[in-house]
């Protein structure tokens, strides 16, 4: 049975027996009963052919990620369009995946996209909108990504301006360009109070994150009344008077699984600097220890996690972790985290929207808003695109990406009467 029938079933039971809001992914401004209407859509629950009516595909390399990406890897079954990514040589390209836009034009509304990321690190699952072709008539070449999300949880909204390109010093083209990501569970800061002080010579932080990550300042802290400094704090080095850092102290040994091209970033962990970091190996169970030489008394663990642009957004973030404490003869858990056991965009459907006009573009996320911006250059109209790529920057490039896919319910484009 098609999920259009079964929708329209449990749409009719909603309203009879519970009174079911039958718009609940749409942001509150969004009132479909008054001011908007459903436009346009797409709810693959036609046959796999049918999906050239209104998609376009790419059909050939991509020069800027890992894969080529083809009409046959955009499949549709059993009402959801799947992007397929598949470890094969074609177009002078080790893998492939798909990528598609729509034949009709768009402007100002709200766009909706419900999905599912592919199960694997270093895929960019993407909804988005770009001008294509000439330059448009009103405004810049402009692309709006709604989500680039990377498994297992991030989502990342970008703005780019595409007409005026400039080369820098290095010869290097840049443009305009905005990010700001979200990556749910994950904080960038972390401050672990024992309820129990620990006496110990060895602590480690410990990871099985497969992409590369960031961990700032390390501190370890004696007994303090529960008395802290603040975990995001720029200056909690000196914060509160006599409180020292113990694993900064010069009986300390700082040993770790390696950094990032070998540059030996471990002794950025206790350099007092909050913008600096130690960048972990790209491949490998990560961890960093610390050894005394004499017993510590512990009664708190602070950390940074990830690292921090000019525009104050978290990048390299770890999605899991296990703080432990080495006592007669192993290691003994202080606490563990793992985000993707309550935020895995690869197991349930989100929705993806924005809310496009002449003055602002706004960012939702399961009809959440979550960014807004004023809108100075995007004035045209643009298709809508939906792509999975294969990028090294969001982990680390596996056959763990052979046969999966992002796989769309809908589309949804919204106009106001």
């Amino acid at each position: 049975m098609k999920k259009n029938i079964y929708r329209s079933l449990i749409l009719i039971i909603g309203i009879q027996v519970i009174g079911l809001n039958i718009h609940a992914q749409l942001p509150s401004s969004i009132d479909t009963t008054q001011n908007w209407f459903l436009s346009w859509s797409d709810d693959f629950n036609e046959e796999d052919p049918q999906l050239d009516n209104k998609w376009e595909s790419q059909n050939g390399p991509s020069g800027h990620i890992l894969c080529s990406r083809w009409r046959e890897n955009a499949v549709v079954k059993n009402g959801v369009l799947e992007l397929q990514a598949r470890k094969e040589k074609r177009g002078g390209q080790e893998w492939t995946a798909g990528n598609i836009w729509t034949k009709k034009r768009f402007k100002y509304g709200y766009f909706e996209c419900r999905y599912k990321y592919a199960a694997a690190e270093a895929t960019n699952n993407s909804f988005w909108l770009m001008t294509k072709g000439n330059e448009p008539t009103e405004g810049k070449r402009f692309e709006i990504d709604i989500n680039e999300g990377h498994y297992p949880n991030e989502v990342n909204t970008n703005i780019h301006q595409w007409s005026d390109i400039t080369i820098d010093k290095q010869g290097k083209k840049t443009h305009y360009s905005y990010h700001k990501g979200f990556p749910f569970g994950a904080k960038p800061g972390y401050s672990i109070q024992l309820e129990i002080p620990i006496s110990v010579k060895k602590v480690r932080l410990t990871s099985r994150n497969h992409a590369r990550f960031n961990i700032g300042e390390f501190r370890v802290y004696g007994v303090n009344d529960g008395k802290y400094p603040d975990v995001m704090s720029p200056t909690a080095h000196k914060d509160i008077a006599g409180l020292k850092n113990l694993a900064s102290a010069e009986n300390v040994k700082i040993t770790s699984s390696g950094s990032y091209k070998n540059n030996q970033s471990e002794n950025k962990l206790t350099d007092g600097n909050p913008k600096s970091a130690w960048s972990t190996q790209e491949m490998g169970e990560k961890w960093v220890q610390f050894e005394w030489d004499e017993d510590i008394t512990i009664g708190c663990i602070q950390f940074l996690n990830g690292w921090q642009d000019k525009h104050n957004n978290w990048h390299g973030l770890m999605s899991n972790y296990q703080l432990q404490y080495f006592k007669n003869g192993k290691w003994i858990d202080i606490t563990e985290l793992d985000v993707t056991q309550s935020y895995n965009f690869a197991e349930e459907f989100h929705t993806y929207g924005l809310l496009w006009n002449e003055k602002e573009i706004i960012f939702y996320f399961d009809g959440k808003e979550i960014r807004r911006e004023v809108n100075s250059f995007c004035y045209s109209e643009t298709p809508i695109w939906l792509s999975l790529a294969i990028i090294p920057w969001s982990g680390p490039v596996t056959d763990a990406i052979d046969g999966t896919s992002m796989k769309v319910d809908y589309v949804k484009y919204y106009q106001q009467k």
